[in-house]
């Protein structure tokens, strides 16, 4: 797909279409400038677009301006769930870049794309300062549920593990390498409690296999499992960047399991383990009601560093 656009001003030319594996670089450029908080690779997004995703219909769309890529919006359905006609959508432009409609192009593009695809709602993240929000209300997006990012200097000297309970071991998720079923039980069992405005009551281990643990980025090695009497029953799942930045990708427990500190366990064994390789920023991401993941966070001295909002808009 290419898709020209009238700019902003006279002086630009901005061209909207379809990713190409030469664009990674600019595109994950575009995607962290001014977020420190974002720990993504080309690695990861090249896999993702080509990466089999029949019934989610995953394009990445880049916006070209005077022949140079500065931006590009990621977009899909949203799966794992019994909730039909949803999608999501998430873009970013160079700050530089920015005010010659390369967002708004960006944006309508994944529109389109995702309404060809029976989405009737299209969600969206949008930063949580005046800018971000006024172009998501501008747009036709209503602003909902807040999240906040946290940070934290691996160089800085970690809590004191707590007592770790009888029948408790810390496993990386590597052990599970061959036949990681037993994970997936424990992320489809604690994802139903998620905060979010669809119940992702319908994950499938073939897909949570595709979209999850085929993940380039994802580490095995720094993923922690808290074994309970040989039982997996909580994790704290990790992507790196493979240099120094860490990503808290999600902190999981088994209902049956918690109350019993074991995601504190797996996430502060998992941190240590990353500073011991070498990582020197952790990042990690929670809706502002999730209060018992919060503190949690905060005893293992995360500090709040940016904020989001979820957009959501009705396509006709």
């Amino acid at each position: 797909m290419r898709l020209a656009w009238e700019p902003m001003t006279s002086s630009h030319s901005l061209t909207i279409r379809e990713f190409r594996p030469e664009d990674a670089e600019a595109a994950v450029a575009a995607h962290r400038a001014g977020r420190e908080h974002l720990v993504t690779t080309a690695e990861a997004l090249l896999w993702l677009n080509d990466r089999p995703s029949p019934d989610e219909h995953y394009r990445t769309f880049v916006a070209e301006l005077d022949g140079r890529v500065v931006g590009s919006v990621r977009c899909g359905l949203v799966l794992g769930t019994t909730t039909t006609g949803v999608g999501h959508a998430n873009g970013s432009v160079l700050p530089e870049f920015r005010r010659h409609g390369a967002a708004t192009a960006l944006l309508a593009a994944a529109e389109r794309h995702l309404a060809e695809h029976g989405v009737t709602e299209l969600h969206t993240w949008l930063d949580d300062e005046p800018a971000g929000l006024a172009f998501g209300t501008a747009r036709g997006y209503q602003v909902g549920r807040a999240a906040q990012f946290g940070a934290r200097d691996l160089a800085l000297a970690l809590p004191q593990a707590p007592v770790r309970p009888a029948g408790v071991e810390l496993r990386p998720a590597a052990d599970w390498a061959d036949d990681p079923r037993p994970l997936f039980l424990v992320e489809a069992d604690a994802i139903r409690d998620e905060p979010g405005e669809v119940p992702m009551d319908a994950l499938e281990y073939e897909e949570w296999l595709r979209t999850e643990w085929a993940r380039p980025d994802l580490d095995l090695a720094l993923t922690v499992v808290a074994v309970v009497n040989g039982v997996p029953a909580a994790f704290s799942m990790v992507q790196t960047d493979g240099v120094d930045r860490y990503w808290s990708a999600f902190t999981a427990c088994r209902r049956e399991f918690r109350g019993r500190g074991l995601s504190k366990l797996a996430k502060l064994e998992s941190l240590r383990l990353a500073a011991a390789a070498g990582y020197r920023r952790a990042y990690t991401s929670n809706d502002e009601t999730n209060a018992p993941m919060l503190a949690i966070n905060a005893w293992l001295g995360y500090e709040r560093c940016a904020g989001e909002r979820k957009g959501i808009k009705h396509l006709k």
